[in-house]
């Protein structure tokens, strides 16, 4: 696993519902669940409905519902984009 940090923005149609770092993101994809580290391989992805789990330095989590969207890696840049989103 590598040490830097994963730079993830959640956005939804209206607004950005949350933007920071995090060491681990857990979303639910079309093709199933994914668990993104830092060094993950560039991937475009289509959400399905479910939570995003973003395990932050600390050890602490944020978790966010999100619906009808995709999910790109790339750089250790995530970047999830839904129709509808928010904080859970």
């Amino acid at each position: 696993m590598a040490s830097a940090p994963l730079n993830v923005s959640v956005v939804s149609a209206d607004q950005q519902v949350w933007s920071g770092e995090a060491t681990m993101v857990v979303a639910r994809t079309v093709e199933g669940e994914i668990g993104i580290l830092a060094g993950h391989e560039p991937m475009l992805a289509i959400l399905a409905s479910g939570e995003v789990r973003m395990t932050l330095a600390d050890g602490s989590k944020i978790v966010a519902e999100a619906a009808d969207g995709f999910l790109s890696v790339e750089n250790d840049t995530i970047t999830i984009v839904a129709r509808q989103a928010g904080l859970v």
